[in-house]
């Protein structure tokens, strides 16, 4: 008897406080929830998030949903410090993404083993660059958009070049004239500055919690690894470096390894920018 008062006790709190979130594939979701104990930590996705009060009783966090999590439901849960965990449903949807095609030169395309090892090491340094800790939350209320320009490939488009597939767009390509300023959408450190074999010039830059933007295809770098840097500032200058069919900016971001829309950081915010203006 008292095992089943128990779970009745714990349905109740949970109806009392549930809230059912939906996402599309590649958001970054903020949720909030009200909670008079503090929270202590936000799970989803068998990932911990960043969460922060912002007022009394309320707390808000911010999940990535990555590019190809497979769309169905999952749980939120919000551990409290008085051990009263509270649950929230995570509704995500596939995305309707489109197909883009591009050609380019061969020797771009079909690789011999030397070109192989350098794509490699450039993958391996841009992904050591996602665990590299930067002791800050995101500050998500104003985010600049990088470089305005035409959006000539979106986020999460399946690729085919001379006419074969790759892997899925996992950033946004805004074409640009060259040399047009590259500012840092927001604040953050400066992880990586290297010339690259595929991604021409590129700069990695960490905002905090495991949220890390990529920038390839540059012309000129204007800041250093290890710089910090401030939201709006001008970090590199748009370039045709690399497989590039065309001067433009490829944009990307990813949220403790989560293939995510570069978008989403802008519908976060609370005054939002256009790519396109």
């Amino acid at each position: 008897m008292k095992y089943l008062f128990a779970i009745l006790l714990t349905l109740l709190s949970y109806s009392a406080h549930a809230k059912e979130w939906t996402a599309v594939q590649g958001d970054i979701l903020a949720v909030t929830v009200f909670s008079q104990a503090n929270i202590t930590g936000v799970q989803a996705l068998g990932k911990n998030w960043p969460v922060k009060q912002i007022k009394t009783g309320v707390w808000q966090a911010w999940i990535g949903i990555d590019l190809k999590k497979k769309a169905k439901n999952y749980w939120v849960i919000w551990h409290t410090s008085n051990k009263h965990d509270i649950k929230d449903l995570l509704k995500v949807k596939a995305g309707v993404f489109r197909i883009s095609r591009i050609e380019v030169p061969k020797k771009m395309s079909n690789f011999d083993a030397k070109a192989v090892h350098r794509i490699r090491s450039d993958q391996a340094a841009i992904k050591a660059s996602y665990d590299m800790d930067v002791p800050m939350i995101p500050d998500f209320s104003k985010v600049y958009v990088p470089v305005h320009g035409i959006e000539s490939t979106p986020f999460g488009a399946q690729r085919y070049v001379n006419g074969q597939a790759r892997s899925p767009h996992s950033g946004i390509d805004i074409a640009a004239v060259k040399g047009t300023a590259v500012v840092a959408p927001l604040a953050g450190k400066v992880l990586l500055v290297e010339k690259m074999f595929l991604n021409g010039d590129v700069m990695v830059i960490g905002h905090g919690s495991g949220l890390v933007s990529v920038y390839a295809h540059l012309s000129h770098f204007d800041v250093h690894q290890g710089e910090w840097v401030k939201a709006g500032q001008k970090i590199a200058e748009v370039g045709l470096t690399g497989r590039s069919t065309g001067a433009h900016l490829h944009w990307g971001v990813r949220y403790q390894h989560a293939r995510v829309n570069p978008e989403s950081l802008l519908k976060l915010a609370k005054s939002p920018g256009k790519i396109a203006e």
